[in-house]
């Protein structure tokens, strides 16, 4: 069951907590602040996250290679190198990448 429904576009959450950002999206309301550099955020944990930058804590571990980094999407990123998983194709000559970015490069 979905109750919570975002009158915009449609979507209904079952939490409200997931219609509460989702509404942010809208309106551009970020209210998380960080008190070291200004920045502000839609989301608690994005603030959370962005606090390792001031902290210089990277509690995600590659087990692999043993590398450590500020947030689980960028160890994600980086497990790919490992794994060889291309997850980003080019529309244009369908040649893969294990990141947008570098996707974005090409």
């Amino acid at each position: 069951e979905r109750p919570y429904d975002c009158g915009q576009y449609g979507k209904s959450f079952r939490d409200s907590c997931d219609l509460t950002v989702q509404q942010r999206r809208h309106t551009g309301e970020r209210p998380y602040l960080c008190p070291d550099c200004g920045k502000c955020f839609s989301q608690i944990s994005h603030l959370i996250i962005h606090e390792h930058i001031h902290t210089g804590e990277r509690p995600y571990l590659c087990p692999v290679c043993g590398k450590s980094f500020s947030s689980r999407s960028h160890l994600t990123v980086h497990e790919r190198i490992h794994s060889g998983e291309r997850t980003n194709p080019c529309p244009e000559c369908g040649k893969s990448f294990s990141s947008s970015s570098n996707l974005i490069v090409h």
